[in-house]
């Protein structure tokens, strides 16, 4: 079940970022080669021109569109507020892990925070979106997912803060279908930044960074077509397709109810491509702004390392800047290499503007 759903977060795609540093096997211990390329720098405005929400509005009334398509969530207005610290979790010498909740629309959505101790730096703490990858909402737990990322990641002097998403843990119910929820995954999270804006938190408004593993990633796929100014740079650590027809493939066909329900409802690839097309964050890559870099292991077996690839060529071959880091011999959670990747991590937000260093 969990490989199953996983794909539902597929569509949720999309990349961009700043150089490239692609990392490669050439011996038996695994050394690496580094290879680095320079592209011009892209600058997209968050919001369309006016004659492309004349043609987005002609679509969206001539049923063109459907309601949760890419191009009318780039559209919406987003509110998220009322950021709210409950009981604590954890007090340890580095940090604060408290509860929380905030507002995403109408629905309550929860999460964890991690506040480092000590006195913030001038402007306040960076702050680090983390997004979760794929785990059954029937085990899930309050910050459950990318533990050692949230204590590292701390421990250099983030502020981080994990969203539960819509449906996990003590968040708000939805009934919506499969694709719609997996969208709302994406608007959660864009709702969760401006409710840390919103917030008396002691935090830099302005030094926001996000990293997605998995479908997290494609969840930070998807936020850099939609809102690309949002946050300052983006960490992809083994993310998925930016092409939800991918996930289609791969996984949903092991599942004939589901398989049958949206196939039903949406049509399949061949059958309705303009759907397909609408939710894919692939076809809006000229959007992407925010530096990024993906980390992916060469030994994945749950998200192949192509798909990375793939994304690393689509938006090097439309000149904007992006990094992959590929890792020899790790698989879909990172082990030996593990530290390699977070000290990567950490200075590849600060050299983009998130935290001054430490």
């Amino acid at each position: 079940m969990k490989r199953t759903w996983i794909i539902l977060g597929i569509w949720i795609a999309a990349a961009a970022g700043i150089a490239v540093w692609f990392l490669v096997s050439m011996d038996d211990q695994a050394a690496e080669k580094t290879v680095s390329e320079s592209a011009e720098e892209s600058v997209v405005p968050s919001e369309l021109s006016e004659e492309a929400e004349k043609q987005v509005s002609e679509k969206a009334e001539n049923g063109e569109l459907p309601p949760f398509a890419l191009e009318l969530l780039a559209r919406k207005q987003f509110d998220g507020r009322d950021l709210t610290r409950g009981q604590v979790l954890e007090n340890n010498s580095a940090y604060t892990k408290y509860f929380i909740t905030y507002k995403s629309g109408e629905l309550t959505i929860s999460g964890i925070m991690l506040v480092p101790k000590g006195e913030p730096p001038a402007g306040g703490w960076p702050v680090l979106i983390l997004n979760h990858g794929h785990i059954d909402t029937d085990i899930y737990t309050n910050g459950r997912g990318l533990k050692r990322e949230q204590d590292y990641l701390a421990r250099q002097g983030f502020l981080v803060i994990h969203p539960d998403y819509r449906n996990h843990a003590a968040s708000t119910k939805t009934e919506d279908d499969p694709i719609q929820e997996r969208l709302g995954y994406a608007e959660d999270v864009v709702n969760a930044v401006y409710a840390v804006r919103a917030s008396d938190l002691p935090v830099n408004k302005e030094e926001i960074g996000m990293l997605g593993h998995s479908m997290g990633g494609g969840i930070a796929e998807t936020i850099m077509v939609v809102r690309p100014d949002l946050v300052r740079a983006y960490v992809l650590y083994a993310p998925v397709s930016m092409d939800y027809r991918d996930s289609f493939e791969r996984w949903m066909k092991e599942r004939e109810d589901v398989t049958h329900e949206v196939s039903t409802k949406y049509g399949t690839p061949e059958k309705n491509p303009d759907f397909w097309d609408a939710i894919a964050p692939a076809k809006y890559a000229d959007r992407i702004a925010a530096p990024v870099i993906i980390y992916h292991g060469a030994a994945d077996q749950d998200v192949p390392l192509a798909w990375s690839q793939e994304t690393y060529d689509l938006l090097k071959s439309q000149g904007k800047n992006i990094e992959l880091t590929v890792f020899p011999g790790e698989r879909h959670e990172f082990g030996p290499r593990w530290e390699d990747f977070m000290r990567g991590t950490a200075v590849f937000f600060r050299s983009h503007g998130v935290g001054s260093g430490k």
